[in-house]
C-alpha cells in the first residue's frame, strides 16, 4: 500500500539501499543546520556586551558561511582529484570536531567571541567542497534518469529542515546554553560522517589524473570553458542575489507597514517552507522535465509571487503569493545540480560543483547586505516589489538567451568556434 502511495520516479532511487542510508544521514545533518541557524546567532548574542552585539553576530553569522569561499580557491589544487566520498567525509569530520570544540571551550571558560568566530570559521572552509562532494557522490551513485528525483529528495529535506531545526533550536536556547546546542549540531555532522564511512560507496572516476591535463585548472576555469554552464551559475548567483533583500525586507515589512506581531513573520516563513517541500516533491517525481525552461519559469514566478507586496496587497493575499512562491522556489535547487550533473564531464564534476558552491556562498550575503540599505531608503514594500521586478527581469533576460542559444544552434554556422566547440 504504502509503494503505491509513492510516485514512480521516487521508487527506484528508494529502492537504492545505499541512496536511503545516506538521505538519512543528510536528514539528521540537514536539521543539525536548521539548529545552527538560531544557536550560531544566539551564543554570539549571550557573549557580546549589549552595545557590540550586531556587529559580534554579523560576524559569527558570516564567520560560518563566507570562509567556504576561501576553502574552494585555496584547497582547489590538492581537493579537486578526490574523490567525492573523501570530499564529503571531510568536510563533516572538519565541522563535527571543530565545532564540538565549542561546548568545549564552553564548559572550561574558555570560550571569548574571537575564539568562538574563529571556531566558526575554520568548521565552514571546507563546506563549498561538501556540497560538491554530496552531489558528485549521487551522480554517481544513480543512473541519469534517476538524479532529478534524488536531488528532490535531498533539497527538499534541507527545506524541512529549515521548518524543524529553528523550531528545536528555539525551545532548545530556552532550556539550555546555546554553545550545548552547537554541540548537538556536532553530532549530526559526526553522524554522516558515520554513515558515509560505514556505506560502500563508488570511487568518483575523477580520482584520477585526466590524460589531457586539464585537472590541474580550477573550477572556475572549468566553468568558463563550458558557456552553459557558466550561464546557469549566473543565473543562480543572481537569483540568488536577488533573493538576499528579501531576509531583510520581510521582518522590517510585518513590523514596521503591518505592525504585526513576530507570530505573522513565523506564518510568512513556516507556510514558505511547506510549499517549497511540496512544489520540491512534485517536480521530482516527473521523470521528464525540460530542465532549462522549468528552471527559468521559476525565477519568473517567483519574481511575481513579490509583486503583492509591492502593490500594498492585503496581508491575506501576501501570504497567499509568498506560500505559492514558496510553492515555485522549491524545486529550483534541485533542477540546476541536475544540469550541472548532466552538463559536466565526470571527471571534473566535483571541481566544477564546487566552484558553483563557492560562487553561490557570496551571492546570498551580498544581497542581504544591500538589503538593509534598500530598505532604509526606499521601505519595506518598495524594496520587496523591487527584488521582485528584478527578478523577474533577470527571468526574461534569461528566457531570451536560452532562445537565442536554441536558434543558434540550430545553425552552428553562426556560432563562434569556442561555442561550437564546448557548446
Amino acid at each position: 500500500m504504502f509503494r503505491r502511495l509513492v510516485p514512480a520516479a521516487y521508487r527506484p532511487v528508494l529502492r537504492n539501499r545505499v541512496f536511503r542510508r545516506l538521505l538519512t544521514g543528510f536528514g539528521v545533518s540537514y536539521l543539525g543546520d536548521g539548529i545552527s541557524f538560531v544557536a550560531v546567532a544566539w551564543l554570539a548574542i549571550s557573549l557580546a556586551p549589549e552595545d557590540t552585539a550586531g556587529l559580534w553576530v554579523g560576524g559569527a553569522v558570516a564567520a560560518y558561511t563566507l570562509p567556504g569561499v576561501v576553502g574552494a580557491l585555496v584547497f582547489g589544487r590538492r581537493l579537486r582529484r578526490l574523490p567525492a566520498r573523501r570530499l564529503l567525509l571531510a568536510d563533516n569530520v572538519l565541522r563535527g570536531v571543530v565545532l564540538g570544540l565549542v561546548p568545549i571551550a564552553w564548559l572550561t571558560g574558555l570560550l571569548s567571541l574571537p575564539l568562538y568566530v574563529a571556531l566558526l570559521a575554520v568548521s565552514s572552509l571546507l563546506h563549498a567542497w561538501g556540497s560538491a562532494g554530496k552531489y558528485t557522490l549521487l551522480a554517481e551513485l544513480l543512473p541519469e534518469q534517476d538524479r532529478l528525483a534524488a536531488n528532490t529528495l535531498v533539497t527538499t529535506l534541507n527545506f524541512a529542515a529549515t521548518i524543524a531545526g529553528p523550531a528545536l533550536a528555539g525551545v532548545l536556547v530556552t532550556w539550555i546554553d546555546p554553545a550545548l546546542v552547537l554541540g548537538l549540531d556536532a553530532l549530526t555532522y559526526v553522524f554522516l560522517a558515520v554513515v558515509v564511512v560505514r556505506l560502500r560507496l563508488p570511487e568518483a572516476p575523477s580520482a584520477a589524473a585526466p590524460v589531457d591535463g586539464s585537472g590541474a585548472r580550477g573550477g572556475f576555469a572549468l566553468l568558463r570553458s563550458h558557456p552553459e554552464l557558466l550561464g546557469l551559475l549566473a543565473l543562480t548567483w543572481f537569483f540568488n542575489l536577488l533573493y538576499g533583500p528579501v531576509e531583510v525586507a520581510l521582518p522590517l515589512h510585518v513590523t514596521e507597514d503591518l505592525h504585526a506581531p513576530g507570530t505573522l513573520l513565523g506564518a510568512y516563513w513556516m507556510l514558505f517552507g511547506i510549499g517549497a517541500v511540496l512544489g520540491g516533491l512534485a517536480v521530482g517525481a516527473l521523470r521528464r522535465l525540460p530542465l532549462w525552461p522549468v528552471t527559468v519559469a521559476i525565477v519568473i514566478l517567483w519574481g511575481l509571487a513579490l509583486w503583492p507586496f509591492g502593490l500594498g496587497a492585503s496581508t491575506l493575499v501576501t501570504v497567499a503569493a509568498f506560500t505559492l512562491g514558496g510553492l515555485v522556489y522549491g524545486p529550483f535547487i534541485a533542477l540546476s545540480v541536475t544540469l550541472m550533473q548532466e552538463k559536466s564531464p565526470p571527471r571534473h564534476l566535483a571541481a566544477m560543483l564546487a566552484a558553483r558552491s563557492a560562487a553561490l556562498l557570496t551571492a546570498s550575503p551580498i544581497g542581504t547586505a544591500l538589503g538593509g540599505p534598500l530598505t532604509a531608503a526606499w521601505g519595506p514594500r518598495a524594496t520587496l516589489g523591487a527584488s521582485g521586478l528584478a527578478t523577474v527581469a533577470l527571468g526574461v533576460i534569461a528566457c531570451l538567451l536560452l532562445l537565442w542559444r536554441r536558434t543558434t544552434r540550430a545553425e552552428p554556422g553562426r556560432l563562434p568556434a569556442p561555442l561550437r566547440e564546448h557548446g
